[in-house]
């Protein structure tokens, strides 16, 4: 039951192929200084032991699994469902690759209730090789005109925070219920800046935690076994497909921020020859103007349901 002290949370992580990631996220989360929270692991159809080796550490923990990978936006959405169902006041969408301070949950929920129309709030996050190195300010801006996007690496006013990025974030429940979940026609990145864009619409605030701490590996989401070459092309396509569908939802005039940003990354693959990360380009911007064959993915095939647990580059924009 909720303390109105201390609102429950659920703490969503998705695992893909990463159960040593998730695996360190999930022991320093257990020191969190926060008496009101539980965590579900959603195993997002790892092809890995991930599933039997993260069990066997942590049988009290809520595993959700899904069959097959249906991306990271859809694994969140289906991790948010649950948490609602279970009552959660509010939501802490927490990248896999990341370990966290005592207090980083106990400041995000501090900054999300100083203000009732704030829809979410972001920690700052810190390199894990680099641990006094920022790698973003919570979140970041969007030139709607140039195709591209940025994160600050300071505090900044809440008014200039266009986005917060996705590694990190504390969504309030009542944000969620009225402007819905994640769009998962973004299979992976500009989520969270589409989700973002899509709480500003709705007079939500967006603000950052400055003295909520995470650490933050990068890249784990797109599975830790994939070689260099491979993920490289793979985020090629995967951002780019996002971006093109996230500029012709949001941008004024679609084309000019396509042509500068898409565009110009796949001008610049070709001088270089680099054509295999070319080819991702393209194919990633024409998958962008096909419609996507969006399945819901909320009748999953839940895991073993334990008791409650009471225990990085950041993507531009992503988590």
């Amino acid at each position: 039951m909720s303390n109105p002290s201390h609102p429950a949370v659920t703490i969503v992580l998705i695992n893909y192929n990463g159960w040593r990631f998730t695996d360190a996220c999930l022991t320093s989360l257990r020191d969190l200084k926060y008496p009101s929270f539980r965590v579900l692991v959603v195993e997002n159809g790892s092809t890995d032991d991930s599933l039997a080796q993260l069990r066997e550490r942590w049988p009290d923990i809520e595993f959700v699994e899904i069959a097959r990978n249906v991306g990271f936006t859809a694994a969140n959405n289906v991790g948010a469902r649950r948490a609602l169902e279970h009552g959660a006041e509010y939501v802490w969408f927490l990248n896999n690759d990341t370990v966290v301070d005592f207090f980083a949950l106990s400041e995000l929920v501090t900054t999300l209730e100083a203000e009732p129309r704030t829809g979410a709030v972001a920690s700052v996050l810190y390199d894990m090789r680099v641990p006094e190195r920022v790698q973003a300010w919570g979140g970041g801006f969007v030139r709607l005109w140039r195709g591209d996007a940025d994160m600050y690496f300071g505090p900044v006013s809440r008014e200039r925070l266009h986005f917060l990025g996705g590694t990190s974030w504390l969504v309030r429940r009542a944000a969620l219920e009225e402007i819905g979940l994640f769009d998962e026609r973004f299979f992976m990145y500009w989520e969270d800046a589409d989700f973002s864009f899509r709480l500003r619409a709705a007079d939500w605030k967006l603000a950052v935690a400055d003295s909520s701490r995470v650490w933050h590996v990068g890249s784990a989401s797109m599975g830790e076994g994939n070689t260099r070459s491979t993920k490289s092309e793979t985020f090629e396509l995967n951002f780019t497909r996002s971006a093109v569908r996230f500029f012709r939802k949001h941008a004024p005039l679609p084309l000019v921020p396509l042509l500068a940003g898409p565009g110009f990354h796949l001008a610049k693959r070709v001088l270089r020859g680099q054509w295999g990360r070319a080819r991702a380009v393209a194919r990633g911007a024409l998958e962008g103007f096909q419609r996507p064959d969006v399945k819901t993915v909320a009748s999953t095939t839940p895991g073993d349901r334990g008791p409650t647990a009471r225990q990085g580059s950041p993507r531009v924009p992503g988590g």
